[in-house]
Order: C-alpha cells, then sequence, then structure tokens
C-alpha cells in the first residue's frame, strides 16, 4: 500500500478543498485565521505537502463551511474508477 498523499485520491481532496476555499474568495491567510492555524499550513495541506488525518479534515471543512461527507464522496468515486498502474 502507497502513502495515502502520494495517491489520486489524496490529490483530488486537495483540489476540491483548495477549489472550495477559491470559490469563496478566502485566501491562504484568511482560512488558516478561521482555522487557527498559519496560512503555511493551509498551503502545505492544499499543495499535498502535509496530510490531514480524519479529525483535522473535518475542522477544514468546518473553517470552508463545506459538509465533510462532500469530500469524502469524492475520494469514494475516485477509488471506484478503474484502479489501472497503482501500487494496490
Amino acid at each position: 500500500m502507497t502513502q495515502s498523499i502520494n495517491t489520486p485520491e489524496m490529490q483530488a481532496l486537495t483540489r476540491w478543498l483548495r477549489e472550495r476555499r477559491t470559490d469563496q474568495g478566502l485566501s491562504m491567510r484568511d482560512l488558516g485565521l478561521r482555522l487557527g492555524m498559519p496560512h503555511s499550513y493551509v498551503h502545505k495541506v492544499e499543495q499535498g505537502e502535509r496530510r490531514l488525518d480524519v479529525v483535522e479534515y473535518v475542522w477544514y471543512c468546518k473553517g470552508l463551511g463545506i459538509p465533510a461527507r462532500d469530500g469524502l464522496d469524492l475520494v469514494e468515486t475516485c477509488m471506484a474508477a478503474p484502479m489501472l498502474g497503482r501500487g494496490r
């Protein structure tokens, strides 16, 4: 099994989180303030340099005012796609 941070599913999730933030017109600094974290935390999450555990993911979604379930549905959709060339 590969590290989840390097998978298509995680890349899709971080892209989705970034899009939700930018759709709201929030800067990384704005979201960091909502989360009580430095903007570098948001940057690292969105660039795939930092993995979120499930509790952090829910906090992140709450900071964005979005349902965490929507991102989980995205991950499940990605997992249902053909797994050609994946190390699983």
